[in-house]
């Protein structure tokens, strides 16, 4: 095909095309034309641009109903004229984008747009797009004047009905493109242009006008049928924010006078229509925006695809960095966002969440500013009080969401969390929400069924393989999903890292002694809390002011670990058996040490005597193995903390952690195995036998001791085993004179206590190798 590269050659070709259109309006002359078309260079095209688009727009300009065929035909024609040329006259400019939104308004004009075949619709509006991408420099600016805000205002209208209205998601998307450029944000890197201050202002102005329309039309978009797809979402909170940003930016608020703010006498009335942005507009703005932003990221949180929750994301992040200012209404929503989404399963979000985080937290944008301090610190307290009602009312999803934003509040608020765990109403509704949430489920009967039956079961897996500081999988009543215990975790550190160590651990201890019902959960928290005080396994936003001394760690822990070995809270029953319950019953117990029968109960037990629980449900016999557990499990933690400085704590807790290391549960003796490897790695031991061998002196004492008086501490026999299952041969000579002891009380006590002395000496055996 011959290509005519000079305009008076591509004249004699388009001519005739030209003419014949202009008297007869059909869509085979169009086609005609566009034929045509493809003859002509671009450069001799742009020379006859005006000349070209005369038939098109008359035919468009022509009075009385037409086809629709014809139209869109016409339509497709100037698109792509304008894709190969610019429009380099304001006039030209203003009046192809007049003609065009008349395509798709109502004859009437009161219901726009027209009841247009999908297909016309989709042509338009892509013309328009292609029509603001082809004016040429500044002429665009020429849109954004005082004189031409009604033509504005009506193609915004047009674009946000179809935006809003329409079903196709096609022309969904198109139409929020095509407002995107119409607002100069385009995301074509070719054709954005970035405005001086004098312009951004001037659009500002203009935009002032619009914003109540656009925001709400496109909230409704951004939280309408999940159907229409992630895309228009996306879209939709894309166009929003930068709408926003565009006319509430801080920056740009700040330089307008108050001269600007009011109308000079010789405005006319289009410039009347203008907004001028004083402060009382920002303010009242500032509010009906909060109630919108609310609204979308309540739901834009909570959307199945990660695009969305990411876009919701960049709308926290620009709105912040650009308006938290005239927002500042605005921040406890955006803020419980971007908290929110800390923890989503998409690694994109969270990583972005992080980024955002850390940039407040590094420009100190909360520690400095009274007013984000004082919406967090609000927002915390609001969550404090509904948070018991939330976790019970929840399903996984919402507590992991709800979790997430304290998590995210205690992160932001750093050292000004005192402000909330202060307030004694505050920290109560905190810790009962915790206490709630955490109960376990102790109804599993394998719990109490599985027994440690001889040395080779002691373990359940060679000293090797067992990992360092791995609990035992515990199971809860009110969740399942396994992030939600993770999450209550960091919320334990991270207020043990900031927290009054001293006032937190007072209350979670107060609890621990208040009921059994809390007592479980009470000593998980504690174990947490020590770990967040030192520093260990949490991940924060802002260093504290001042870390915790060693000193003050050691004399913490040495206090919650005398109440955890306390014989009232350390021999509890977990079994039936007949010896086994007589062991744990004949304990002299100054408190309570079973769970109630009924599951929430708030009655205290008594044993202070056998007759007290005579016969032991399997709910608090397994709520009984589960709290030896999580102590255990604290002991482990403390050593982590402590370091070797715990070496100086093993001559209260070695003892009492190998009598639980022999024990014939078999949860409570794998629990208590992995703690002696927690110790062995924190003070610095290769194995248990080192361990053990360097301990056995106050060991073997202990159990000398315990021998004699078995009637009130029956389980020196356990200890004894344990020592003989973890150590080898060099520590006979150690308990040579023990064995000794023994044999003395076996006949003594060969009624009641043959089991567990023959176990001691099948033991002693099986290490001699015989």
């Amino acid at each position: 095909m011959a290509v005519f590269d000079t305009p008076q050659e591509a004249f004699g070709i388009l001519r005739p095309v030209c003419v014949q259109l202009t008297k007869v309006q059909t869509t085979e002359n169009v086609e005609r034309l566009q034929a045509q078309l493809q003859t002509v260079s671009d450069s001799a095209l742009q020379e006859l641009q005006e000349y070209v688009l005369f038939p098109l727009r008359f035919t468009l300009k022509t009075p009385g109903p037409k086809r629709e065929s014809l139209v869109q035909s016409v339509v497709q024609c100037i698109t792509s004229i304008l894709s190969t040329t610019c429009v380099k006259k304001q006039d030209l400019l203003q009046e192809l984008f007049s003609e065009l939104c008349l395509c798709l308004s109502s004859p009437s004009g009161l219901q726009p747009p027209a009841p247009l075949s999908e297909e016309l619709k989709l042509t338009v509006i892509q013309a328009l797009h292609v029509l603001m991408h082809s004016a040429y420099g500044d002429i665009i600016l020429t849109l954004y004047q005082p004189s031409t805000l009604p033509h504005l205002g009506f193609a915004v209208s047009l674009l946000l009905a179809l935006a809003e209205q329409e079903k196709a998601k096609q022309i969904k998307l198109a139409a929020l493109k095509c407002l995107q450029v119409l607002i100069l944000q385009c995301d074509c890197q070719e054709h954005h242009r970035l405005l001086d201050t004098v312009e951004t202002r001037q659009c500002g102005n203009l935009f002032a006008s619009f914003l109540p329309g656009i925001s709400i039309a496109l909230s409704r978009v951004i939280t309408g049928d999940i159907k229409q797809g992630h895309m228009v979402t996306v879209s939709a909170i894309r166009l929003f924010y930068q709408t926003v940003c565009l006319v509430m930016a801080d920056e740009q608020l700040a330089t307008i006078t108050q001269d600007e703010e009011k109308p000079s006498v010789e405005q006319s009335r289009r410039s009347e229509l203008v907004v001028h942005r004083g402060p009382d507009w920002v303010k009242g703005t500032a509010d009906k925006l909060s109630l919108l932003i609310h609204k979308i990221v309540e739901f834009a949180s909570l959307h199945p695809h990660w695009k969305v929750r990411m876009e919701l994301v960049e709308l926290v992040h620009l709105l912040m960095l650009k308006c938290s200012q005239s927002l500042v209404e605005s921040v406890g929503h955006l803020l419980k966002a971007v908290v929110g989404l800390v923890n989503d399963e998409n690694n994109e979000v969270q990583s972005k969440c992080h980024e955002i985080l850390r940039s407040i937290a590094e420009l100190r944008t909360v520690a400095e500013n009274r007013a984000l301090a004082d919406v967090l610190s609000e927002n915390l307290h609001s969550l404090a009080t509904a948070l018991p009602r939330l976790m019970n009312s929840q399903d996984d999803q919402g507590k992991f969401s709800t979790l997430s934003l304290l998590l995210g509040s205690l992160k932001l608020l750093g050292p000004k969390v005192n402000i909330v765990l202060n307030s004694a109403a505050h920290l109560q509704r905190l810790s009962k929400a915790l206490m709630q949430v955490l109960e376990l489920d102790v109804a599993d009967v394998k719990i109490v069924e599985e027994r440690r039956w001889g040395p080779e079961d002691s373990l359940g897996e060679p000293l090797g393989s067992l990992q360092h500081g791995k609990g035992q999988k515990k199971y809860f009543r009110f969740f399942i999903d396994e992030r939600i215990f993770l999450l209550i975790q960091q919320v334990c550190r991270v207020l043990g890292y900031y927290g009054n160590l001293y006032l937190l651990v007072d209350h979670f201890m107060g609890l621990y002694n208040e009921s059994v019902v809390y007592r479980k959960q009470a000593a998980m928290v504690l174990n947490e809390l020590i770990t967040g005080a030192a520093g260990l396994g949490v991940d924060v936003l802002h260093e504290r002011e001042t870390a915790v001394s060693m000193e003050d760690l050691k004399g913490t822990i040495t206090s919650i670990l005398e109440e955890f070995t306390d014989q009232a809270n350390w021999y509890l029953t977990t079994s039936i058996d007949a010896e086994g319950t007589s062991d744990e019953l004949t304990v002299k117990h100054s408190r309570v040490r079973a769970i109630p029968r009924g599951a929430h109960s708030s009655s205290l037990i008594s044993s202070s005597s056998p007759s007290s629980d005579p016969s032991p449900t399997i709910r608090s016999m397994n709520s009984n193995i589960w709290q030896i557990c999580i102590q255990l499990e604290g002991v482990g933690c403390f050593a982590y903390v402590l370091g070797k400085e715990f070496r100086l704590l093993l001559a209260s807790v070695l003892y009492p952690v190998l009598e639980k290391a022999g024990d014939s549960t078999l949860l409570i003796s794998q629990t208590a195995t992995g703690t002696m490897v927690d110790v062995c790695h924190a003070c610095g031991y290769d194995s248990v036998q080192n361990l053990i061998n360097a301990n056995s002196d106050y060991l073997v004492n202990g159990i000398s001791l315990n021998l004699r008086r078995v009637a009130h501490q029956p389980h020196a026999s356990r200890v004894l085993e344990a020592m003989l299952r973890h150590s080898d041969a060099s520590l006979l000579p150690l308990v040579e004179d023990v064995i000794r002891d023994v044999l003395a009380a076996l006949d003594q006590f060969y009624d009641d206590r043959a089991s567990s002395f023959l176990g001691v000496l099948s033991t002693l055996v099986a290490a001699l190798g015989i």
